[in-house]
Parts: C-alpha cells; sequence; structure tokens
C-alpha cells in the first residue's frame, strides 16, 4: 500500500475519485411488496411466510398499494420523475432467494432523473429509484469474517424476503469520501423525515452498495469495483477511501483494474474480492408475467407530492434564518436531525432569544426527543435572563439543568434560590485587574499574543466572583486591557 502521507483529499494529485451509490431501503409497509405476510424486524426467524414468499408453485404476486406510494413518496423527495413502470425477473441462485429469481424493475423504473443537493451546493444526480423485493438473510457460521466461503454451516431466514425495497442509484457524481458520507446521512434524514423507513443501517433496513474508480484528471470514467452492503456512514468512507489507495497503486506500478464485487471487512479495514462482476445481460431478464404494468395517474402522483412534509435542507434553511446560525453547522444540524426544530421556534415565538435557545436545545436537550418535557415558555424566559445579563452562562446551565429534570420551572425563582446574579462591570473589572496583578507572567504572553494564556486569567477571576462574572465581559475586559 502506497504511502498515506502522500494523499491529499484520499489521492495522490493528478488522480481524481468518482464514486456512484446504489442505497437500497426497506419501505415502512406492514406487509410485504407482493404478500400479506408482516412485514417486521426482529420476529422469530421463518414465521412471517407464505408461499408467495417460498415461491410455491402457482401461488401468484399482489402488489401493496401502499409500498408503491412509500416508493413515490422517495422519488418526489429527490426530485424525481414518476413514470409508468413495469416488472421484471431478475434471475439468479442463491440460498436466500426463494424463486431463484427477484422480481425487480429493469428498463422502466418507478422513478428517474432526480438529484440530491450537499453542503457547498454539490449537486448529485440521481438516475432511478426503482421498487423491488427484498431477499432473505443468510447466516453463516464457522469461518472468517461471517461469509459463506470456509463457514461450516448456514442458517437462512426467509422473513425479510419479499420485504418492499426501494434502490437508489445514484449517478457517478460523488468525488470524495467525504461527499459519500454526506449523501447517504442526507439521503436516511429525507427517508425518516417522509415517514418511509425508519433506515437503520444497523439492523438492514438501510444498506449501502459503493460504486468506486479512480481516474487521472480528464481521462474517461476507470472500471468500477463495487463493495457490497457497507453497514453504516463510518464505514462507507474508510471503505471508499481504502479501495481507491488499492486502485491507484495497482495502476501506478502499471497493473489494470478488474471489474469485480468486493466485501468491505471492517476489522481489517479492507476490501476482499467475491466475486466477478455480473452485468445485467447475466441476470437474464424479463417481464414478471404475473404483474401488468403500474402507471400511477396524475391526480395519485399529486396527491403523494402535496402531503409530503418539509424534507430537512428546507427546515435547515429556515431553522438558520430564524437563529442567524450557519445553515450547515453542527447546531443547525443536530437539532433538525432530532427533529427539535418546531420546539426552537416556540421558544422564539414565546420571546425566547433564538440565538441561545439554539445553543440551549443542541447542547442539553439529546435525550429529550421530539417534544421536550420543559415548556417553551420556560427556556425563552432563561434566555431573556442571559440576554439581559441577569445571570451567566454558567449560572444558566445550572439553572436549565434543574428545569430539565423537573419538567419545566421559573428559572427567575430558581436563580434566586441559588443566589444567582451577574456580577455589574465595576465589581467585574475589579477581579479583572488583582488577576492581571496576581498573574504578571500570564498577562505578559496573553499580551504577546498567546491567546491560551488567557485561560489563566479568566480561571482565576472566575474562581474570585464565584462563578458570578460573565465569561464574555470578561474576555472583553482582558481584550481591552490588552489593547490599551
Amino acid at each position: 500500500m502506497s504511502d498515506s502521507s502522500k494523499f491529499q483529499n484520499g489521492l495522490p494529485d493528478g488522480w481524481e475519485l468518482v464514486v456512484g451509490l446504489e442505497v437500497h431501503v426497506e419501505l415502512a409497509t406492514k406487509t410485504k411488496l407482493f404478500s400479506a405476510s408482516p412485514n417486521r424486524f426482529g420476529d422469530e426467524p421463518n414465521t412471517n411466510i407464505d408461499p408467495v414468499t417460498l415461491g410455491l408453485p402457482g401461488a401468484l404476486p399482489v402488489l401493496n398499494e401502499h409500498a408503491v406510494e412509500l416508493a413515490m413518496r422517495i422519488g418526489l423527495a429527490l426530485n424525481c420523475s414518476v413514470q409508468p413502470c413495469t416488472f421484471h425477473r431478475k434471475n439468479y441462485f442463491y440460498p436466500d432467494l426463494p424463486k431463484a429469481y427477484q422480481i425487480s424493475q429493469y428498463d422502466q423504473p418507478l422513478n428517474v432523473d432526480g438529484y440530491l443537493m450537499l453542503p457547498g451546493n454539490v449537486r448529485v444526480e440521481v438516475e432511478r429509484a426503482h421498487l423491488e423485493e427484498d431477499t432473505g438473510k443468510s447466516t453463516h457460521f464457522g469461518g472468517a469474517g461471517g461469509r459463506i466461503h470456509g463457514s461450516e454451516y448456514s442458517l437462512i431466514d426467509f422473513n425479510r424476503a419479499g420485504v418492499p425495497l426501494v434502490e437508489i442509484v445514484s449517478r457517478p457524481d460523488i468525488r470524495t469520501a467525504e461527499q459519500a458520507k454526506q449523501y447517504v446521512s442526507e439521503l436516511r434524514a429525507i427517508l425518516v423525515a417522509i415517514g418511509a423507513s425508519d433506515a437503520k443501517m444497523e439492523e438492514g433496513s438501510m444498506r449501502c452498495d459503493a460504486n468506486v474508480s479512480v481516474r487521472r484528471f480528464g481521462d474517461p470514467l476507470g472500471t468500477r469495483c463495487e463493495i457490497k452492503n457497507v453497514n453504516s456512514v463510518r464505514s462507507l468512507g474508510r471503505a471508499i477511501e481504502y479501495e481507491a489507495r488499492r486502485q491507484v497503486d495497482i495502476l501506478e506500478t502499471g497493473g489494470s483494474i478488474r471489474q469485480e464485487t468486493r466485501h468491505w471487512d471492517d476489522a481489517e479495514g479492507r476490501t476482499h474480492t467475491l466475486r466477478t462482476k455480473e452485468d445485467a445481460d447475466d441476470y437474464r431478464y424479463f417481464l414478471e408475467p404475473d404483474l401488468v404494468p403500474l402507471a400511477p395517474d396524475a391526480a395519485w402522483v399529486e396527491r403523494v407530492r402535496s402531503a409530503l412534509p418539509a424534507l430537512p435542507a428546507a427546515r435547515r434553511a429556515l431553522l438558520a434564518a430564524l437563529t442567524g446560525a450557519d445553515v450547515e453547522g453542527e447546531a443547525v444540524s443536530v437539532v433538525v436531525e432530532r427533529g427539535q426544530d418546531p420546539y426552537v421556534k416556540s421558544v422564539v415565538d414565546a420571546g425566547g432569544e433564538a440565538g441561545r435557545a439554539l445553543v440551549w436545545v443542541q447542547q442539553s436537550f439529546a435525550e429529550e426527543g421530539e417534544s421536550p418535557r420543559l415548556p417553551a415558555k420556560d427556556l425563552a424566559a432563561l434566555t431573556v435572563m442571559e440576554r439581559e445579563g441577569k445571570i451567566t452562562a454558567t449560572q444558566a446551565k445550572t439553572v436549565l439543568g434543574e428545569m430539565l429534570a423537573n419538567g419545566g420551572g421559573d428559572p427567575v425563582a430558581i436563580a434566586a434560590s441559588k443566589g444567582f446574579e451577574a456580577l455589574d462591570t465595576s465589581s467585574i473589572a475589579t477581579f479583572v485587574d488583582d488577576a492581571i496583578a496576581a498573574q504578571p507572567d500570564a498577562w505578559a504572553k496573553y499580551c504577546a499574543g498567546e491567546e491560551k494564556a488567557a485561560g489563566a486569567l479568566v480561571g482565576a477571576i472566575m474562581k474570585a466572583s464565584k462563578g458570578k462574572a460573565d465569561g464574555k465581559v470578561v474576555t472583553a475586559m482582558l481584550q481591552e486591557r490588552r489593547g490599551s
């Protein structure tokens, strides 16, 4: 492997990474795509099965209308066009595929030509988002890495077979591992927001395959390798970075890349060959004879579109505008991901200070869920006390902790009971002067531009004032004295 120190942004100078992602999402239906068996995770193995699931002779598929609607939600949320579509049989043998074929969509998928925007105004085109059925699940025992090769035996659970899936296929527009992680994270947020899936990668309801290739800048696309079933965003980034370095090493030593499917071993931090990559011809696609074409009418599509909730990107933009925070910053992202942005708005509507409300919700409401127990008016009152300088940020944190523990409370009364009050500027000035006099070395370093030296001075001031000095005022006074 090449020396990793020569890599900038994942690849050596002159090389470009090209990634396309295939994300498989199990839909949040009560039953399977073509039968009435339950669609539930965690049940006893082989209990959610029926003749259709097992592919028994004479069993006929019946399309799940709710699955179609959820698939349309996904397509519309990803700016796709919803079109008439057909179902095909995708033929291949694998033990967890009872019929020896999978019902999927081939040349006429339900959703086409969409896109997803990433931070930095990066646009990733979505080629298609099509419906298909999931396979069963094999668990291999006695081998290394949980793979069938070298295992002593395997157990098969058909509960997952026939669960409705949407496969979302991006075009090869992703250029860094970080963009790939952002794409999957944003996609997951959208899926949860629209109620299409719980998108739990740890449970397999969202699975990701990465098609990775490298090329010299300006060259045609290189030969891709597909990394299968990466089960976390972090692992996706690691797998792409490793595979890109592997391919560059081969090409720089005169070798060539073989198109193949590879397995990511998270423990080893590397990919391994699974099989030579199949092409579409290998699957012998043909129209599913037991299903008619599906043609959603314009009225149905419009009903689905109008019922979509605000998507995460729009909610982040609204929250950033409300609070003055960076739309791509951590605070806005975290609060929207938790679904707590409506609560922040309710605090502002109750007269609270928007910026402080955002900070407190981000930092202290991780366990509160989408509907915090603390009344919005109580947090609003606390932020007003901070804004007016009646208590310090440290004191406010203590007051908020008690309010959260009790599910509410008057912050003014709580602060009074604890003897909290913010010192006036003249009192703070005395403490600042005393600290400077007591620590001339720290003061000299701070004046020389060593910002860390301010920590010792601020710490001494806060200790002397018993935490009553406002940290922002203290810092401003130190800066003022240094400037003079």
